[in-house]
């Protein structure tokens, strides 16, 4: 069983919808003062309902400096500090590169990456100030690992993260300080519903457990990298897609 949590100060950012949200209920769940970012004010005072516990929420527009800085101070002051940084904001639109403009582009690097950087750096002071702290990036396979049409941007930003990783750990060592990221595959959120039946039953057929992630099977992921149990691991990353990219060909799958 891993330490407990409780009242330990977290942010996870891009908290009310998919990931971010299964995300924020494990770490609810394990007692931690949560606060959960985003853009929609009434999508987080619903997910905060219902999550329950000690959780609240900031409106943040994690692509924005002024706005990133308000609101890690905000839930400092408001829980005493700042022990773990989960961002996992993210945006996903789906659109070949001979339809994409250079401005949707630009968005995706700004939600996907930038965010993380502008995150970690505004969590660093309150580390220092601790003299720990944890934090927690939402990559994917897509872009490290795999690739999937209308995606060039998201690929892009995902392996991004990861370049951003391993020299993020070597300067917040100084800080006691370690990240980390979690790697989904294809997990079951209200954003893979919108693309239809036909891909959900397509990719959970690709997957050698048979079925799509739960969005609790990140959240566990992030719990650990959390915990006092990771705090030897930095600069690492973890896949978790029920073996998703495991198979050679189609035709390996029949033999399972």
């Amino acid at each position: 069983m891993l330490t407990s949590l409780k009242g330990k100060s977290v942010i996870v950012t891009g908290g009310s919808k998919g990931i971010g949200r299964g995300i924020a209920q494990v770490f609810a769940r394990h007692g931690a003062k949560l606060t959960i970012a985003a853009r929609n004010e009434e999508d987080l005072k619903t997910t905060v309902s219902e999550i329950g516990g000690d959780t609240r929420y900031e409106v943040c527009d994690v692509a924005d400096w002024a706005s990133v800085q308000a609101m890690v101070g905000s839930v400092a002051k408001a829980q005493g500090g700042l022990d773990v940084m989960c961002a996992n904001a993210g945006a996903f639109p789906q659109t070949k590169m001979i339809d994409m403009e250079p401005a949707e582009w630009d968005q995706v690097m700004a939600v996907n990456l930038k965010s993380s950087f502008l995150c970690v750096k505004a969590s660093i002071p309150y580390f220092e100030k601790a003299g720990k702290g944890r934090v927690v990036l939402t990559s994917s396979i897509t872009g490290p690992v795999t690739g999937y049409p209308g995606w060039t941007h998201y690929g892009a930003s995902k392996s991004g993260q990861l370049g951003f990783l391993k020299t993020a750990a070597m300067e917040l060592a100084r800080y006691n300080t370690t990240i980390n990221a979690v790697m989904p595959g294809n997990i079951y959120t209200e954003g893979l519903q919108d693309l239809g039946e036909d891909y959900l039953k397509t990719m959970a057929n690709s997957i050698p457990l048979k079925r799509l992630g739960d969005v609790e099977d990140i959240g566990n992921a992030a719990l650990f990298f959390a915990s006092d149990e990771a705090s030897y691991i930095t600069g690492q990353q973890i896949i978790v897609d029920g073996g998703q990219i495991l198979p050679e060909s189609l035709e390996a799958l029949e033999e399972i």
